[in-house]
């Protein structure tokens, strides 16, 4: 045998092995998919807790629930072939509306089944969050709901003046100070904050509508900021089945195709001495923010959805 027809051969023998090795893998695919399950045998848990958004959540703290973490986790349970679904535990109050669209987004776009269980609270932004979810599973003595938008605002001049407090602004623009602790709102005002107000709501409600697959009429006559027990709200549609945990963990894992036993595994923010030295400088950057634009949130104007 000559040199070139070893050559060949050995070719020949190397595209056999790797053919023999494809085919055993579609042969591996095949089946799973044919058990509805191709890939793993484990629930991911992500917990969603805490007021969300964008504000000081770290591993130190867990004051805020930030879209950003958020989509960490669930990009985790996304990459790791060891996982079929995925189960969100919501105690949450809700937050901010862009915070908690980012959050639904994030849930509707994930690769792998979602099951939503609320726990305690699942209400304002986070019920709007879990809207996305493929399923949403709730405690029967949870809080649930609270579907409205609020603007929060203090008018303290009558203080000022009874301490002798004499706080103004020098400004550039009508409603600039619109807001500010120091006076009220003037009728023309009201009304324009009024308005913003009034069109989120809407929108809140078309997204739930439109989430839930359920008549925008029906939506609103269920919301007005309203709270329900888990119950309550399977009963008007806004869940759609109560009970623990382990019953939310059973569903999620025959969403993502597992039959008999599963795993369960949850999934937190990394804790390396890195990421906690990050997490005080984020805490210390958003304290200093905080204190200096303290008249956009606690001293004159908060948005949130509630």
């Amino acid at each position: 045998m000559d040199k070139n027809t070893k050559i060949v051969l050995t070719v020949i023998g190397g595209g056999l092995t790797v053919l023999l090795l494809l085919m055993l893998s579609f042969v591996a695919y095949v089946g799973s998919s044919a058990d509805g399950n191709p890939f793993g045998d484990t629930v991911a848990v992500i917990p969603l807790q805490g007021e969300i958004g964008y504000g000081s959540s770290s591993v130190l703290s867990s004051e805020v629930a930030t879209p950003e973490t958020f989509k960490d986790e669930l990009s985790q349970a996304e990459e790791d072939s060891s996982v079929s679904a995925i189960l969100v535990e919501v105690n949450s109050p809700g937050g901010t509306p862009v915070a908690s669209e980012e959050i639904m987004e994030a849930i509707k776009d994930s690769k792998k089944p979602v099951v939503v269980w609320i726990s305690d609270v699942g209400a304002s932004g986070a019920y709007l969050a879990s809207t996305s979810a493929d399923k949403i599973v709730a405690s029967p003595s949870s809080m649930v709901g609270s579907i409205g938008v609020i603007m929060d605002m203090t008018d303290l001049s009558g203080l000022y003046q009874k301490l002798g407090i004499y706080k103004y602004s020098i400004k550039a623009g009508e409603y600039k100070d619109m807001g500010a602790d120091y006076r009220n709102l003037t009728s023309e005002e009201r009304s324009m904050l009024q308005s913003m107000v009034d069109q989120d709501y809407a929108h809140f409600i078309s997204i739930v509508a439109t989430n839930r697959h359920l008549n925008e009429t029906y939506v609103e006559s269920v919301a007005g900021g309203k709270i329900y027990t888990g119950t309550q709200a399977k009963d008007l549609k806004l869940v759609d089945d109560t009970g623990s945990k382990e019953h939310a963990l059973d569903l999620a894992a025959r969403l993502g195709g597992i039959e008999g036993e599963y795993n369960v595994e949850t999934i937190t923010p990394p804790t390396n001495f890195e990421d906690i030295l990050s997490s005080v400088s984020s805490s210390l950057a958003y304290s200093l923010g905080k204190g200096i634009g303290s008249n956009l949130k606690e001293g004159a104007i908060e948005y949130i959805f509630q």
